[in-house]
């Protein structure tokens, strides 16, 4: 039985956020093939956190800096080592790699954070992406840790080519791996136009392209309502800030309903999904769940980036804010228009996130590698050179603290 450790940045929260839906379908994929696998992680246990032993995935605390790694790697000896996040494989790749040298390293980038912490910095300043924004420091971390392993899982189109073309990484240290969706059990058949009501959004509000969506529709909304004055602006979202609830007003529809225990069940009571996102990365969770419940939704450039192709979008995007309300009011008012957006949801489901499909592609992506693991080493010197020079610095660091703590 082959044994997979995963490392975890965070325990997955699948209902709080894109992130940890995305982690389970991997975990989900990896149980199918009746591997063995533990998740450990050092951070704290949360309230949302799923049930990992109802998964039959065991599960470890690990402390950070700390010589007791070592000893539990190397007693569990994993054929396979995800790490969650580049900031994990900072922490744990040169323990691993010192431990248990012939273990497939995979990194879980999730979405790019140097593509997101850019876009953030820009959109502060107000101004253009520039490329002193993307070649930050922590562009040069998280780089260094996708050259380290031996596959990364990229889940956005856009970041792949980004990787290839202006970060130089060679395509065959990256997968391409968006969501994975069981299209047999999507609906066929959801909540009609007449019986849907309301405008929703949802995201975990310690995201802060999340946050700053919502501080967005503050400007957004009052011009929609002016033109559809009975209808209300639900905002979901797990960990609200008392600076998030207080934005609740209900004598203008703008309702903060933070946690959705069902995120599926009220995107389908509701007529259309709205997502202005200003910067980000990575593909969109509550975009997902719209296509799959058949929501039609308004969001950017930014929303809809890496998750279509040739295909129609199951809605409007809209980058000027006169656009976007134009957008939401045809949307919501306009039944033809709005039947023809869960349509392209149908289509677009189907051509790009078939999840049987994409589970196949990894499995097979891993088991090539694996069959010719010292060869991709091998070819891949500049991982090479990292390991031996960043990963010392990184190590004697590590070790330094653990000491200075005993």
């Amino acid at each position: 039985m082959k044994k997979v450790l995963v490392i975890g940045y965070v325990w997955p929260e699948p209902n709080s956020s894109a992130a940890g839906s995305h982690m389970m379908s991997i975990l989900r994929l990896f149980k199918q093939q009746n591997w063995q696998i533990e998740f450990a992680t050092p951070a704290q246990q949360t309230e949302h956190m799923i049930d990992l032993a109802s998964e039959d995935i065991s599960t470890q605390e690990i402390i950070l800096n700390s010589d007791s790694f070592d000893q539990y790697v190397t007693q569990y000896q994993p054929d396979i080592v995800l790490f969650d996040r580049f900031m994990m494989e900072e922490q744990f790749g040169w323990r691993v790699e010192k431990n248990c040298p012939k273990a497939l390293k995979i990194l879980d980038t999730e979405d790019l954070q140097c593509l997101r912490h850019a876009r953030h910095q820009a959109h502060k300043a107000e101004r253009e992406l520039t490329q002193q924004d993307l070649f930050s420091d922590i562009a040069k971390r998280e780089i260094a840790a996708i050259l380290r392993c031996d596959i990364s899982l990229i889940i956005s189109r856009f970041e792949m080519d980004l990787l290839i073309n202006t970060f130089n990484v060679a395509a065959s240290l990256l997968h391409h791996l968006p969501f994975m969706v069981d299209l047999e059990k999507c609906p066929t058949k959801t909540i009609s136009f007449s019986n849907r009501q309301h405008f929703m959004t949802i995201g975990n509000f310690r995201h802060a392209p999340n946050w700053d969506a919502v501080l967005y529709l503050q400007q957004i909304w009052p011009l929609i309502r002016k033109q559809l004055p009975d209808a209300e602006l639900h905002i979901y979202g797990s960990y609200p800030p008392p600076k998030a609830t207080a934005l609740n007003n209900p004598k203008v529809g703008f309702l903060i309903k933070g946690w959705a225990q069902d995120a599926l069940s009220v995107m389908q009571q509701s007529r259309i999904c709205l997502a202005p996102l200003r910067f980000g990365a990575g593909l969109k969770g509550k975009l997902l769940d719209a296509m799959i419940m058949q929501t039609p939704s308004v969001t950017t450039s930014i929303g809809s980036e890496g998750m279509h192709q040739n295909e129609a979008w199951p809605g409007i995007v809209a980058d000027d804010i006169a656009e976007f309300i134009d957008a939401a009011v045809q949307l919501y008012s306009n039944e033809p228009v709005w039947l023809k957006a869960q349509q392209h949801a149908v289509v677009l489901l189907k051509a790009q996130y078939d999840g049987q499909l994409l589970g196949k592609q990894l499995l097979t992506k891993i088991t090539a590698i694996e069959q010719c693991l010292n060869q991709h080493r091998l070819n891949n010197f500049t991982g090479s050179m990292l390991k031996h020079h960043s990963m010392a610095s990184t190590q004697y660091m590590s070790q330094w603290i653990a000491a200075k703590n005993s």
